[in-house]
């Protein structure tokens, strides 16, 4: 019985945090196995060739190696990288809300198909500059998905219910209430 040590995933970046001088964790919702959080090895370096397209919100299809303490990413290519988002500051704020609640709200390594395809119907939407809908209807959709609320009670969902339920503030609100 032989494992593979390499797996394949299509996702959308959440987040990313540099460590040392040229590495770069990446957390990654897949469609496949939900979130994940993804070393990225001399990322940083300007040789890189998977630094662009490892960029908050690309989709992208990764090929990761299993690791001892986390997985690493062997090789990423970017299916849509949404430059209309990153070409405005609004849309840029819009995108950091959808992530950072998705990251919040979903636990690691669980599947989450629904929540995925949500994400990037979202990304879609906004790179299509319909900001005001997707951040009006995004929270209250994402924790139905979830089963915090009810189809009839997701309309009544704020960003301080979202803050009991992880905890913590979240921190894009104060950056979308100043941009409008």
């Amino acid at each position: 019985m032989s494992f593979s040590r390499i797996y394949k995933a299509e996702g959308i970046v959440l987040k990313r945090r540099n460590v040392g001088e040229t590495d770069r964790i990446i957390t990654v919702f897949t469609k496949e196995y939900g979130k994940l959080r993804l070393i990225a090895k001399g990322i940083r370096r300007i040789t890189s060739r998977r630094g662009p397209h490892l960029e908050v919100f690309s989709f992208v299809r990764l090929m990761i190696a299993k690791g001892k303490t986390m997985d690493s990413i062997s090789d990423a290519n970017a299916i849509e990288r949404f430059e209309a988002i990153r070409k405005d500051l609004s849309r840029v704020s819009a995108g950091y809300y959808l992530c950072e609640l998705v990251n919040a709200l979903v636990p690691e390594k669980q599947e989450h198909s629904d929540v995925f395809s949500l994400l990037l119907r979202a990304l879609r939407a906004l790179e299509e500059n319909k900001r005001a809908v997707v951040v009006a209807a995004f929270p209250g959709v994402l924790l139905e998905y979830l089963g915090y609320v009810t189809k009839a009670k997701r309309q009544e969902v704020t960003d301080e219910r979202i803050e009991e339920i992880i905890e913590r503030r979240l921190k894009t609100p104060r950056f979308l209430t100043q941009l409008g």
